[in-house]
């Protein structure tokens, strides 16, 4: 571990809607901004979330690590607080994974409790589980692991994973799709559309969770304003998706982030009960560029053949338009829409394909406040981005509701950027890199060689 300076030149660089709505990402404008950027730390175990805490530490998950640790964001210093040893760990999304402070954390009002989420492995079978600890300031140490929910799905691939407390003071986590119906899933029907049967409810069945965003009460159990779906009362607040990794709340509006196939990447306002479209839909319903492709109720032989964006006759489509939901929630914006016949294989990627696709992979989202120092940031969305390594950031209107105008790129660098935070005084802005991966280069090419493995990047604003 070790204080370094930014290895790369910077650069700060913007996009705006109009330009980039049929554009691929990493498509730059260069634009000069007031800020500076160092390396806090680097050589982390694939930092996963980052949270500040009242000590004025930086609270992190590392999902390669099997831990929360805390970092000093004064001088990087690293101490360990507790290490999951029933926790599976492999890249790219197995691990230690969200982590949520009680509301009452280090406040001095109340125990000092914690939540996090881990997968884990019992024979051949993956589950994931949410589980509480206790901190004690005066040794510095977690402790008492007790487990609130067990046995949700999980996979190698799309877990999902954001933890966050509402302002009703209940859980929510994210679900992914499993990365079914592709790649070493092919064969297996995507789950997203799925719900809970009174029975599985009433069984602790958690078997059709995968592609939802949950609602829990600090116990596991199921608040009792959850939403009544096809009759039935579960942990599922809100269903339809592929892979939010990004959850931020703004007032009492739930904001995510939500990772498109091909194309299409969202951003969404998550309302109660909302079904947001997946995998009948990607990104708003315009049968553009997208069909679902249900790949799993084809025959072996096509299935051997998979390939995103090549559907051969045999394998059963439906378009956008023929989905009907009443409850059906398109998003606040895409990153990126195409249309039709667009060409997905792009010579400058080679069999990097899937790297010039028009999608940026958002790993999280976090809100700039509206008195925060960056006044061309005030009450903006952050969304961080792996395939991109970039921030994209996106303006709210005045009451926070919804997205408003055009958005803008920043802190391009040859990483992938996995989380961020803002600090206390807002004029920093702290992201965290993947130790490994894939990405789009500064210089617009793939990179298969992050600059700064396992970091935490400060991006020091110096203007007045």
């Amino acid at each position: 571990m070790k204080k370094t300076a930014l290895a790369l030149a910077m650069g700060f660089i913007s996009l705006t809607a109009s330009q980039a709505t049929f554009a691929k990402a990493g498509d730059i404008v260069n634009i000069a901004e007031p800020f500076k950027a160092t390396v806090l730390v680097d050589g982390l175990e694939s930092p996963w979330e980052m949270l500040w805490g009242k000590d004025n530490q930086i609270w992190i998950t590392e999902r390669q690590g099997k831990n929360i640790a805390t970092i000093d964001p004064k001088t990087g210093k690293r101490t360990i607080l507790y290490t999951f040893e029933n926790a599976f760990a492999e890249p790219p999304h197995q691990g230690v994974l969200g982590l949520a402070f009680a509301p009452e954390f280090l406040s001095g009002k109340g125990d000092n409790f914690l939540y996090t989420a881990y997968t884990y492995n019992e024979g051949d079978n993956k589950f994931a589980r949410i589980v509480r600890l206790s901190y004690d300031p005066k040794t510095n140490k977690l402790a008492d692991e007790s487990i609130i929910i067990d046995k949700l799905p999980a996979s190698n691939d799309h877990n999902s994973g954001r933890l966050r407390f509402g302002p009703d003071g209940k859980l929510y986590y994210t679900i992914g799709d499993m990365g079914y119906n592709q790649g070493t899933h092919v064969a297996k029907e995507i789950l997203s559309q799925h719900l809970p049967t009174a029975e599985q409810v009433a069984n602790k069945d958690y078997s059709l969770y995968p592609g939802k965003v949950l609602r829990l009460n600090v116990d596991g159990s199921i608040p009792e304003d959850n939403p009544e779906l096809n009759g039935v009362k579960s942990h599922v607040y809100a269903y339809g998706f592929r892979n939010t990794q990004g959850l931020a709340f703004v007032g009492d509006r739930l904001f995510a982030t939500e990772q498109g196939p091909s194309t299409d990447d969202e951003l969404n306002l998550i309302e109660k009960g909302g079904n947001y479209g997946w995998p009948n839909v990607a990104g708003y319903k315009d049968n553009s560029a997208y069909v679902y492709a249900n790949w799993s109720k084809a025959p072996k032989e096509l299935q051997a053949k998979f390939d995103s964006n090549v559907i051969p006759k045999g394998v059963p489509v439906t378009q956008e338009s023929e989905f009907t939901a009443e409850n059906f929630k398109a998003p606040q914006k895409t990153f990126f829409t195409v249309p039709n016949g667009y060409n997905f294989s792009d010579s400058n990627c080679g069999e990097l394909a899937f790297l010039c696709w028009p999608t940026v992979a958002p790993s999280s989202v976090v809100y700039y406040p509206k008195d925060g120092k960056i006044k061309e940031w005030q009450n903006s969305l952050l969304i961080t981005t792996l395939k991109n390594g970039a921030i994209y950031r996106v303006k709210l209107d005045g009451d926070a509701k919804q997205v408003q105008g055009d958005f803008s790129k920043h802190f391009k660098t040859n990483n992938r950027y996995r989380n961020a935070l803002i600090s206390p005084d807002t004029s920093k802005i702290y992201v965290a890199t993947d130790a490994v991966g894939y990405g789009m280069g500064t210089d617009n090419k793939p990179n298969t060689e992050m600059q700064n493995k396992g970091a935490i990047i400060v991006f020091e604003y110096t203007g007045k």
